[in-house]
């Protein structure tokens, strides 16, 4: 599996450094080098794994976690100068996975981002588990199907709290980018394309499922 890397951090000479090791290691990368537009990339992207540094022009490394944390479970490495205690508890506390402060080994740091990612491509399908990949797949058995970015986060937020009823306007506000140029029908077209590619698991029952006049939620796997 292909992964990309997003690397934000504001200071170049640590980037490009970062950025060379992670490539060296065959991974894809993005670098953003202040935090404004960071939250609408990841929505937009969904990159495999973020290194996030806290002190931002633009926006704080931690507000840019907390905003993450409420769309996505991509796993987050923080890079920061602070050191106390209290900022690392604080940074995982905000919805880190890692924590790594400076100066830092950027051989050290590849490794950590590897760890991270072999936890996350553990998630493999099981008999009866329906698996969200990093790569916008989804699988269950030996059956998977290609969404689309905008598809693949749509069922990420209705699988994160299954039989929860998503109104369309919480849906546009979590999912889509410029929720202000996103119409109910829009989300239905989107639905209805996402159902069209799940029939390709070949499930028994519909997974995605409208509640009249509400929205919708996702409907479990009949065991």
């Amino acid at each position: 599996m292909s992964h990309t890397i997003l690397v934000v951090e504001d200071e170049v000479d640590i980037a490009s450094i970062v950025i060379s090791y992670l490539q060296a290691a065959g991974y894809s990368t993005e670098h953003f080098s202040e935090g404004s537009g960071v939250v609408e990339w990841v929505k937009e992207h969904s990159p495999s794994l973020i290194l996030l540094d806290l002190m931002l022009p633009g926006q704080d490394g931690m507000d840019i976690c907390r905003a993450i944390r409420t769309f996505s479970d991509v796993p987050i490495i923080i890079t920061t100068a602070k050191v106390e205690e209290i900022d690392r508890l604080i940074g995982l506390e905000s919805g880190a996975d890692d924590y790594v402060c400076k100066p830092y080994s950027p051989r050290e740091l590849t490794a950590r981002v590897k760890a991270n990612l072999r936890r996350t491509d553990r998630q493999v399908s099981t008999s009866n588990q329906l698996v969200l990949n990093q790569d916008n797949r989804v699988s269950y058995q030996a059956n998977s199907v290609e969404l689309t970015t905008v598809e693949y986060n749509l069922l990420k937020l209705l699988y994160s709290q299954p039989n929860r009823i998503f109104s369309r306007d919480q849906i546009i506000r979590s999912v889509y980018v410029d929720y202000r140029e996103v119409s109910d029908r829009t989300v239905d077209s989107h639905i209805r394309n996402l159902r069209k590619k799940l029939k390709g698991l070949e499930l028994d029952n519909e997974l995605v499922r409208s509640i009249y006049g509400a929205g919708y939620k996702f409907e479990p796997i009949d065991l």
